[in-house]
């Protein structure tokens, strides 16, 4: 054995032993964890499945619609009914319980599909620099961010632990919008830009709301760390409101009432009335002249 092994095998064995020190992470039972692999490959066939005809596999065929369709929910619900049996197993729950939670959520497609049409639809109608519907659907990180939430956030509604929060963890990653699969969003979401967005859990959104890039839905405070769990934090958006660019708006008992809007870099604590515009006084600009540089010839 050469000095390089050596060392190399001298570094292995101080690392194992700094794996029982019982930390959280110190654990090696890889099998009773979910794989995260494994959910952004399912959320990728769930893509397809909400746009059929936008992200089909090379080789299908639009008369085989639904023999693909089957083979892609066998595949979907195989992988998704064994990671949640291990959320639930971990979690201490019945994990016997996955197959109907998988059920359920394939009964929910539909109502899914619905919403994300309804969202497509804000957006075009949102946008003018959208050419098409297609053109959103293949490149507007806010629907992908959007219809990521509006499939984990089934499965936060059927009690399913850290599934969720992981595959809008993966849209976040994608696309710097951070929705928690625990908000609650209403009908014709648009979110233009969107880089930069949070979205709390306790949020709750109304129908028609327009989100740019950088707002914040956020807790006015999170210093009480777990004791805040379960409780309100986040606040209230309802119907007919936008909220431009870089706004924060903080707390539980915060609620912006229908038709408001909301200027950019405000931050908000408190209510706003219904049908209120609220924009910051603009900063004064100072512009100073430069004498011009000569130029040797």
């Amino acid at each position: 054995m050469t000095d390089i092994e050596q060392q190399i095998e001298g570094i292995v064995d101080t690392i194992l032993e700094d794996y029982l020190l019982g930390r959280d992470i110190d654990g090696l039972e890889q099998l009773k964890h979910p794989d995260k692999d494994v959910i952004i490959d399912m959320l990728d066939k769930l893509r397809r499945i909400i746009f059929p005809g936008y992200f089909k596999e090379k080789t299908y065929r639009i008369y085989n619609a639904k023999h693909n369709l089957s083979m892609l929910i066998e595949d979907v619900m195989f992988n998704l009914n064994q990671q949640i049996a291990l959320v639930l197993q971990e979690s201490g729950r019945e994990y016997s319980r996955s197959e109907q939670i998988c059920l359920e959520f394939f009964r929910a497609i539909p109502k899914v599909r619905a919403l994300v049409q309804t969202d497509l639809q804000a957006a075009y109608d949102g946008d003018p620099a959208a050419a098409g519907k297609e053109e959103i659907i293949f490149s507007y990180p806010g629907l992908f961010a959007i219809t990521v939430y509006r499939l984990a956030h089934e499965l936060y509604r059927l009690g399913v632990p850290m599934i969720p929060r992981m595959m809008t963890e993966h849209a976040h990653s994608v696309t710097g919008i951070d929705i928690h699969p625990g908000a609650t969003v209403g009908e014709y979401f648009f979110i233009d830009h969107g880089t930069g967005i949070v979205i709390g859990e306790t949020t709750v959104i109304g129908d028609r709301v327009k989100l740019y890039q950088g707002v914040t839905l956020g807790a006015l405070s999170t210093r009480g760390g777990q004791s805040l769990r379960g409780k309100r934090r986040h606040p209230t958006i309802e119907d007919n409101v936008t909220i431009y660019a870089g706004a924060s708006i903080l707390g539980g008992n915060t609620v912006i009432g229908n038709n408001c809007v909301i200027g950019s870099n405000a931050f908000i604590t408190s209510s706003v009335a219904p049908g209120t515009t609220v924009s910051i006084k603009n900063q004064e600009l100072q512009f100073k002249s430069h004498p011009l540089e000569t130029r040797e010839s």
